[in-house]
């Protein structure tokens, strides 16, 4: 069994069943980029065109998980759990109407997890 690079808490869990019902199938890309920080944004699937510059790291509850290569780049070795906690969300991600919004933890991996750690997919 390999070691996944991202994981949802049950309270990620429980937004993104809020926003499934509301929008249908969901994707979450994480750029790193200056708007909105590091937050990972939530989009209805298809809405955010990844690109030969984005990562797809996996799935967290259905829903495919993508990182900028530049972002991966400084991530590669932790492993990402994405909670939701109160707040608002970034401008342009889903949870921010919602009154909570998505956070990502991270950690390194440990020298045999490392060893087994799901290969990534690019573009």
């Amino acid at each position: 069994m390999t070691t996944p690079r991202v994981l949802v808490t049950p309270a990620g869990q429980a937004l993104i069943a809020t926003l499934r019902a509301k929008h249908g199938p969901l994707m979450f890309h994480q750029s790193g980029g200056c708007c909105d920080g590091s937050a990972p944004m939530c989009y209805p699937q298809g809405e955010f065109m990844v690109g030969g510059a984005d990562v797809l790291l996996g799935e967290i509850d259905g829903c495919p998980f993508y990182m900028s290569a530049a972002q991966f780049e400084y991530w590669e070795h932790t492993q990402l759990l994405i909670d939701a906690v109160p707040g608002r969300g970034g401008a342009f991600s889903l949870d921010s109407a919602e009154g909570q919004r998505f956070l990502v933890r991270s950690r390194l991996y440990s020298d045999e997890e490392w060893a087994d750690v799901a290969p990534v997919t690019r573009g």
